[in-house]
């Protein structure tokens, strides 16, 4: 296993999607930023601590993060069949179970990874404009949300990852599918049954971003565990199918 984590990092690393998500994610901060320029009443946003931090978070995941770490994931699993590379593995010969646990688990690091970038810039940002405002607290409890962020909605994307996969019609429909998927939760947020059981909004109510009680904490652990199962099952019957 571990080496064909290394030999997935490997592949990664030359992929123009890495790029297009690092973008990605810089372009959300910059927009963001400048968003916190808007006077209301002689007040701006961006001039209250903390503020840059928690706004970046949920509008990265709404519009951008899951769309990219679901083409990067679909990517690396359809490649091979799609460029008939597999047809050569299958000759050394590869357990294909485990190289499609590898290649999910190099798209789970890397949509960690995207969320981290995204907090190290708003954080250095914030320490920039409001060093004296700060507390470590705060920056460890934005530091843990950002990361479950990066988990969770890596577990919320799974089962899109696997379907197209499973599909064979093309990693870039991976992108539509899941901008709508995600764009989606802006309307299931204005309920807390449904932001608590909608697989991207439960994301915000395992992290801490929403304020939740303990039946929506569990029933968002369930919602992104029959994501996991489901991806799990879509992904077996694919190797099953090959």
């Amino acid at each position: 296993m571990g080496t064909l984590l290394w030999a997935e990092h490997q592949k990664i690393r030359r992929l123009s999607f890495v790029w297009i998500a690092i973008f990605a994610t810089i372009m959300v901060a910059v927009i963001v930023f400048l968003s916190g320029f808007t006077d209301h009443n002689g007040i701006r946003d961006i001039d209250t601590a903390g503020w840059y931090m928690a706004v970046a978070q949920p509008l990265a995941t709404f519009f951008v993060l899951p769309a990219v770490i679901a083409l990067l994931g679909s990517y690396l699993i359809c490649r091979e069949e799609q460029e008939r590379v597999i047809d050569s593995l299958r000759l050394v010969p590869v357990n294909e179970a485990k190289l499609t646990i590898a290649k999910m688990m190099v798209t789970l690091v890397y949509s960690i990874l995207f969320y981290l970038l995204l907090f190290l810039i708003t954080c250095l940002t914030e320490v920039a404009l409001h060093f004296s405002d700060l507390s470590l607290g705060m920056i460890v409890n934005y530091l843990k949300a950002y990361f479950l962020d990066g988990v969770c909605i890596f577990l919320a994307i799974s089962p899109i990852i696997a379907l197209v996969s499973y599909m064979k019609k093309g990693y870039w429909i991976a992108l539509v599918i899941t901008e709508f998927y995600s764009f989606i939760g802006l309307f299931t947020s204005t309920s807390d049954t449904l932001k608590a059981l909608y697989p991207i909004t439960a994301v915000f109510t395992i992290s801490g971003y929403y304020d939740a009680s303990t039946t929506q904490v569990i029933l968002s652990c369930f919602s992104l565990l029959c994501c996991v199962g489901l991806a799990v099952t879509i992904l077996a019957s694919m190797n099953r199918y090959r």
